[in-house]
């Protein structure tokens, strides 16, 4: 049956995948956006839905001084006796795993581990776990290294040894391990995360190695991909479904125009076949976007999402940078309350901002909001998000000559103000349609029609334009202040369609 990629749309690289049953659990990386690491489940690998988050408690994560791109990376998601692990890095701090019995529920705090390197996984074999990462214990070497260790305090037990350097890709990361049948396989990307990308593979009779490179490596890139479709392949996870049928979930990214992409790196779903021994990707070794495989449920459309201020407890999908000021959010009796903050996106630290990942190229999203200014600086509306320096603001903004309606554009140095008049009274709708190249901004004052503002082109938040950008536009919900402001935004509706 076909399906169409990527199976999870919009920024979620890093997959990492674990099957319980019947039930899948994938998670990703979250970067320095908070709730981190989120958690998606399907029953069909093609048909998800986010039901939580694994990063939970803002006190045990210290994410307020990473740097755009830093914070929560590489998550591996594992299930041993009755319990979920996931473990990734958190930049500048090393290593950690939590736990949880439900995937939806509430996760522990962090246990830290020793173990060097980044992109960790965990292995559970006969009562042991063991932890594999990309450490080098020979400078200037690239190696994937194995421990044992004890997951409950993330002491290292015994000797750390490396079991394989890769096949010269450069960047070695991502390591995951498996035993199937009576040999144990090795997963790892090389070629950094770009258009090298790219998924090897090694195996070996023994656990701790030696490792032979898969005579086909890599099993999986898109760099030799001129048909452009799907470009950055890599970083992958391997799992067998219920049904005895293999499957890579890896990242990659679709392209808005030429070499760009605003989204971000996606999740993908890509099929395995076993030949001589080895995982094998049919497709001459690429990602696609349509894609045969045997899959059991058809494929559905997206549905239009809706936020439901009637309650104060947060829909999974929120993301707010780094940790959020509680005191900024009030939420309940079908409204939503935003304080302006001091920071702003360009501060590069935790601003007033409630935000969800744009989820294709093709999308809208529409809020009805109130804000009444009180003093020059303050601004609130709506925003799309790649990083601090790149971004645009369309909202209600007090000046000295009065309050406009106002859509900014900020790509690091270049700064314009697109659009401007004379805020119109009174309870707006805003609204935000998205293409391929363009995102279109629109106004309605009450029940009025919608009048459009101007488009700003969608080059200006592409990954490829800022640099090491790890994360893709994300859009929402932001208020900002020059100075203490006893003004509030209150919104009456958000919706993602």
């Amino acid at each position: 049956m076909q399906y169409q990629n990527p199976v999870i749309r919009g920024f979620c690289p890093d997959p990492s995948i674990c099957r319980v049953g019947e039930d899948y659990y994938l998670v990703t990386s979250s970067f320095e956006y908070f709730p981190g690491i989120p958690v998606f489940h399907s029953r069909d690998l093609v048909n998800w839905k986010q039901v939580g988050n694994c990063v939970q408690d803002a006190e045990a994560f210290p994410l307020l001084e990473v740097k755009d791109s830093g914070g929560v990376w590489a998550p591996t998601i594992r299930y041993e006796e009755g319990l979920f692990y996931v473990t990734a890095t958190l930049s500048m701090y090393g290593n950690f795993i939590v736990t949880a019995s439900d995937p939806a529920g509430e996760w522990s705090t962090p246990v830290w581990v020793e173990a060097g390197g980044i992109d960790p996984s965990i292995y559970f074999e006969n009562g042991h776990a063991y932890y594999c990462t990309n450490q080098s214990l020979h400078p200037g070497q690239e190696e994937i290294t194995l421990e044992e260790i004890d997951v409950r305090t993330g002491k290292c037990i015994g000797e750390t040894r490396t079991i394989w350097s890769g096949i010269g890709g450069g960047f070695l990361e991502a390591p995951h391990i498996y035993r199937i049948g009576e040999r144990y396989y090795l997963f790892a990307a090389e070629g950094g995360t770009n258009f090298n990308h790219m998924i090897t593979a090694a195996g070996s009779d023994s656990l701790f190695g030696p490792y032979e490179s898969c005579p086909d490596n890599p099993i999986l890139t898109n760099a030799h991909d001129t048909s452009k479709e799907v470009q950055c392949a890599g970083h992958g996870d391997l799992f067998q479904d219920h049904r005895g049928n293999w499957w890579i979930v890896h990242l990659g990214i679709r392209l808005s125009r030429r070499t760009m992409s605003h989204l971000g790196r996606e999740t993908f779903l890509t099929p395995v076949v076993w030949e001589n021994g080895w995982p094998k990707v049919e497709n001459n070794r690429k990602a696609a976007l349509c894609c045969d495989g045997p899959i059991w449920e058809p494929q559905r459309e997206a549905l239009p999402w809706k936020a439901d201020f009637t309650k104060q407890k947060w829909e999974p999908e929120w993301i707010f940078l780094r940790r959020p000021e509680t005191a900024s959010y009030e939420r309940g009796n079908g409204v939503l309350r935003l304080h302006p903050s001091r920071t702003t996106f360009l501060d590069g630290k935790n601003p007033t901002f409630a935000a969800v990942r744009q989820r294709d190229f093709d999308c809208a999203m529409e809020a009805e909001l109130s804000f009444s200014t009180e003093c020059v600086g303050d601004e609130a509306g709506i925003a799309a998000l790649l990083s601090s320096q790149f971004h645009y603001r369309f909202g209600k903004k007090r000046t000295e000559e009065g309050d406009v309606l106002v859509l900014e554009k900020c790509a690091e140095d270049f700064r314009q103000t697109a659009f401007s008049i004379p805020a119109p009274e009174g309870r707006l709708r805003l609204r935000m349609e998205a293409e391929k190249e363009s995102y279109h901004f629109f106004y309605a004052v009450g029940d009025g029609p919608f009048e459009k503002a101007c488009s700003a082109s969608t080059r200006f938040l592409a990954c490829e334009v800022a640099g090491r950008s790890f994360t893709g536009t994300v859009i929402g919900l932001y208020a900002f202040s020059d100075r203490d402001t006893g003004a509030v935004m209150e919104v009456t509706d958000f919706s993602m369609l």
